[in-house]
């Protein structure tokens, strides 16, 4: 049973990165900035203090806009340095975007070593996750690795995780883990998708009248 939820999870997560590779450079340039008007939008944002988010690659949606947009607006700014033998992920005050960074695991950008300044993770407020896949109910297919599976748990119960994707990666096919931590919202380019909304609503419909 195991092996056949890890086959399924795999052979989704082809199907849905071969469909996210087929977006053009300035598909996922246009596509992002809508995604990143929407993120910064949102009265979460502007409510928290502290703001995580990924460093962007390859054909995810790209956050250089969101991060630059962050630090106009005061937020104190955190990305994240992974600790591959250990799965886990530091997040680094962000202060300079364009000389704070170098390349990290698998090239993903990530604080330069003279550049990381440790921030608590309780001190995180809100943060955007990245992903292959969501559904609306905000189960995330990650790349495999549970580093921001194990990052979740040590943050605040009262943060807000967002899974930013363009609407090729919503897929209502997804079968959560044990280990698995949903999404408060899913941020697209058409669509702010509340999540705890809807899980609140599958819950009464599983109640019954």
């Amino acid at each position: 049973m195991e092996a056949d939820a890890r086959e399924e999870k795999n052979r989704l997560r082809r199907e849905i990165l071969a469909r996210r590779e087929k977006l053009t450079e300035a598909e996922v340039a246009s596509l992002s900035a809508a995604v990143t008007e929407r993120a910064l939008a949102l009265p979460e944002l502007v409510r928290a203090r502290t703001i995580m988010a990924y460093c962007s690659h390859r054909r995810e949606v790209e956050t250089w806009g969101l991060l630059a947009g962050c630090l106009d607006r005061g937020k104190v700014v955190a990305v994240p340095k992974t600790v591959p033998e250990r799965r886990q992920l530091i997040p680094s005050r962000l202060v300079d975007l364009s000389d704070d960074l170098g390349p990290g695991l698998f090239g993903i950008p990530e604080p330069r070593p003279d550049r990381l300044r440790p921030i608590a993770p309780e001190e995180i407020d809100l943060l955007f996750i990245p992903g292959v896949a969501f559904d609306p109910l905000g189960n995330r297919l990650g790349y495999g690795g549970g580093y921001y599976d194990r990052f979740l748990k040590l943050l605040r119960p009262d943060r807000v995780a967002i899974g930013l994707a363009f609407e090729t990666q919503v897929d209502e096919g997804l079968r959560p883990g044990q280990l698995d931590v949903p999404m408060d919202l899913i941020i697209t380019e058409r669509r702010v998708i509340d999540c705890r909304a809807n899980r609140a609503r599958r819950s009464r419909e599983e109640v019954g009248p």
